[in-house]
């Protein structure tokens, strides 16, 4: 039994506390209306604002006859080098535009770069791969857009989608300059590393991940699908430079681990980082926990670098 008391700090255990004061353990047990009415909550009341001279604009994009919304970051009076593509955090259930908008916004000032945030269709009313297809929309829509350097990145659910789309679009005629995933959920071995010692860790549990791929995929087996999990591919050569932050105490740690070692066997540039101490979720605590705003800035840093085409680790 992993002892937390011995790995997670005081500031980290406040922002578990002030997350579940939101946000309760059990909250996968309640119905999907309410899960979202209670995540879009916590998301406000941890919205900590935008960075001077940074604007935002919401629009949509047209995908195979549906509309994809989207939100627009830009610094002012800077012209941006590159482009970020996110896709939001939340299970593959939860969250959109608002509920990751200030993260975008801080991600924007603190790089100059564009950053554009997709509200991909979410699961149970849009299974898999609804989500992929609109972030494949998404791309294509931004490499027609940009001429810029595009970043593919994103948070847990969308560290999934991030990975899946460097994946799907290695052949393509301009591919993603490279891919920036925070604790992802890749699809890794449960029967070993972190999803053994983290079983039970405070903010992401192996019941919720269990929760979260049963409603993304409606129950149906899908092994080897690698817009679902991307490590399940065979094929990890000609990934675009990869760099991918997890949290120690977080059953999904292993999969950042393992998706940077087949990167890297496969001759291509991965840097995997695992953040001391910290948990799943840990990006609405970088204004208030030192580790996580040591962390924030290293995500920043690794955006920044990989737009510019640098490979610095």
């Amino acid at each position: 039994m992993t002892d937390y008391t011995k790995l997670i700090d005081a500031e980290t255990w406040a922002f578990i506390e002030r997350t579940s004061s939101y946000y309760p353990p059990d909250t996968i047990d309640y119905t999907i209306a309410q899960q979202r009415e209670i995540y879009d909550r916590m998301c406000r009341e941890f919205f900590a604002g935008y960075p001077a001279g940074v604007s935002a604009e919401t629009t949509a994009i047209a995908a195979s006859g549906r509309d994809v919304a989207i939100r627009i970051y830009r610094m002012a009076g800077q012209s941006s080098e590159a482009v970020v593509l996110y896709f939001h955090g939340g299970g593959f259930i939860l969250g959109g535009l608002d509920s990751h908008d200030d993260v975008c916004a801080e991600l924007c000032g603190r790089t100059g770069y564009e950053v554009v945030s997709v509200d991909y269709r979410l699961a149970p009313e849009h299974r898999h791969p609804a989500a992929f297809d609109d972030a494949m929309a998404a791309f294509e829509w931004a490499i027609d857009k940009y001429r810029q350097p595009i970043v593919l990145a994103g948070d847990s659910a969308g560290g999934n989608i991030a990975a899946a789309v460097s994946h799907a679009t290695r052949g393509h005629k301009r591919y993603p300059a490279g891919q920036l995933l925070v604790y992802p959920g890749l699809g890794g071995d449960r029967t070993r590393g972190s999803y053994v010692r983290h079983v039970e860790a405070p903010m992401l549990t192996i019941r919720d991940l269990d929760f979260y791929k049963d409603i993304r995929t409606g129950g149906e087996d899908r092994i080897g699908d690698i817009t679902l999990s991307p490590l399940a591919d065979a094929d990890f050569a000609n990934l675009p430079p990869t760099v991918i932050i997890t949290a120690e105490c977080d059953p999904l740690s292993s999969d950042g681990e393992a998706y940077g070692e087949r990167i890297v066997a496969a001759g291509g540039k991965a840097f995997w980082f695992e953040e001391p101490g910290l948990v799943h979720g840990y990006l609405r605590a970088r204004h208030s926990v030192g580790r996580a705003r040591a962390s924030f800035t290293r995500i920043v840093g690794a955006a920044a670098a990989l737009g510019q085409g640098e490979w610095v680790w």
